[in-house]
Order: C-alpha cells, then structure tokens, then sequence
C-alpha cells in the first residue's frame, strides 16, 4: 500500500473485515493441499517411481512421468498461494490505496454538496470520500447505494455505516439499497459520483461475456451520467470492462475523459476511469438530445 495512506492493512481490516472469505480460502486451501501433494511426491519419489514403471515402458519413463507430476503440483501449489494473497491484498490494502486516488481525482471537494458511491460495500471509498469531505471543510454529504441484488449478511447499511462511526465520518454519510440500474435520484443532483469494482458485477447473472450482461453495465453507467450535475467529476475503478465505459462515455460526450495505468486486482486487469459531464449540451436542428436513462438498452 502507498506510503500517502498513512495505513497499513491490519488497520483497514481491523475496521472493514473482508466481505467475501469463500475465494481467498478456496485458494489457500487447494494451495496447501497442492503443497502437500508435491512433498509427497518428493519424499516419495522413489516409490512412485517404481509403481509406475508397472505402467510405462522402462525406469526413464516412469522418473520422468514422475518428477513432471510433482513439478506441476509444486509450481500449481505456487501459483494457488500467489492468488490467495492476490485476493486478500485486493480487498484490502489496495482498494483503501486505489479509494485514496479516486478521491484524489476530484480537485475541489470544497465545493462538492452531494457525492454517490455506486456499490459501496463495506464503505471503503464511501469513508474516503467523507474523509475527504471533513478534511476539506465542506458541508456536503456522500450516499452510500448498496445494490438490493447484491445484499448479503455482512453487506447492508447498518453495518457500513457502523464502519463511518468507528472512522469518525457518521455526520458526512448516508447509506441506502436500491437497484443501481434506476438510481433512485433525481437527475442532475450530485457532484460527484464514484465507484470501486462493483460495476462488473452488474448482469453476472446473464453470464458475464453476454450482450445482455453488457447492456445493464452500460444501463448502470447511464444511469451515474444521469444523476450527475453538469460540471459534475465521475469517477469509477473497476475490472476488465474499462475500454467499454471509454467508448460509451465518448459516444455521450463526456469530458475529460481519463484512464490509469493498469493495475493487478483480484488477479485481473483493473483500471480508473475518470470523466466530467458536460456543463452545456446544445442541441442542433439534426441532433438528437442523449437520454442518460438508456431506457432502450436490452
């Protein structure tokens, strides 16, 4: 984690927790037993080796089969723990740190009233954001849209808000679920709108390469255009699907439209994607007016 944080990760764990042990612990457990796998194939390896010569045609054959077996098992058992700790890192220590830049692309939080964090989880970004809001003197508020879909027993407002209590920032935040493909905002209303490795979650259900799973990414990203004050900052950290937001923010004519270098999360490709919403949108004799509600989608 970068040293501008000012945290190490048992601080962040000590307040957050992890929402979801099943993968990390899925891996962990299948990278011990690959482990254990592979030093019986070393403390072993002249037995086996003999076992198998009763299946292969001579010695050279069998010590090969062999030493190749537990050559994979080791290197699998490597790779299982990388993925463990991949995961863990992710959900910890980097999304505090990659919180921390998305609030740092925001110049003027001073002025900012009204913030969203779409998918907000455990409240990670959302305290960040209301960190900053306190930090900066300003008077505004940032809400917290847990999606009704993705609602588990760790995942809901009491305990999020619980988390801006023990960080100080209760006053500055405000949490609710709703379904994030029809925000339920006015258009227009916020400042800022942000969110952290939720939007690809969105449509998973209709299998996650699908056109249809696609189109509701593209219906809950409208929907963050939608809610957003002209003028208004954008900012979303997500997996995978960054060069589909590029192209859609561009056919809507969004500005400043920025994207980070790459960064490794949850063992995939992750990007920020920021933008800015127009303060004006003129409409020609031939021009069509963009509707952020993609009410035509799917």
């Amino acid at each position: 984690m970068g040293k501008s944080t000012g945290r190490d990760w048992t601080h962040i764990y000590a307040i957050y927790g992890v929402d979801d042990w099943h993968t990390p612990l899925f891996l962990l457990a299948h990278a011990i037993a690959f482990s254990i796998l592979s030093l019986l194939f070393l403390i072993y390896f002249e037995p086996i080796c003999y076992n198998l010569q009763q299946f292969l045609a001579g010695p050279a054959y069998a010590r090969f089969a062999a030493g190749f077996t537990g050559s994979v098992t080791a290197l699998s058992a490597v790779c299982l723990f990388f993925a463990a700790a991949n995961f863990f890192y992710s959900t910890i220590s980097l999304h505090w740190e990659m919180s921390q830049r998305i609030v740092s692309s925001v110049s003027d939080w001073s002025s900012v009233k009204h913030a969203l964090d779409i998918g907000c989880g455990r409240g990670i970004l959302l305290n960040a954001v209301a960190l900053q809001l306190k930090k900066s003197g300003s008077s505004g508020r940032v809400v917290g849209l847990e999606s009704i879909r993705n609602r588990t027993s760790f995942l809901n407002p009491t305990r999020t808000l619980r988390t801006a209590t023990l960080e100080g920032v209760q006053e500055y935040v405000t949490c609710r679920t709703g379904d994030p493909r029809t925000l339920p905002f006015s258009d227009n209303y916020f400042d800022v709108v942000v969110s952290a490795v939720f939007l690809h979650m969105v449509g998973k259900e209709f299998g996650v390469k699908s056109a249809a799973a696609g189109a509701e990414r593209m219906r809950v990203l409208g929907e963050a255009v939608r809610v957003l004050k002209p003028g208004g900052v954008g900012v979303i950290w997500d997996l995978v699907h960054a060069p589909e937001y590029v192209q859609r923010l561009h056919e809507l004519n969004m500005e400043d439209i920025k994207v980070s270098e790459r960064v490794t999360a949850f063992m995939v490709s992750s990007h920020i994607i920021s933008f800015r919403k127009p303060s004006q949108h003129f409409v020609e004799s031939n021009e069509v007016r963009l509707d952020w509600r993609f009410n035509n989608l799917c």
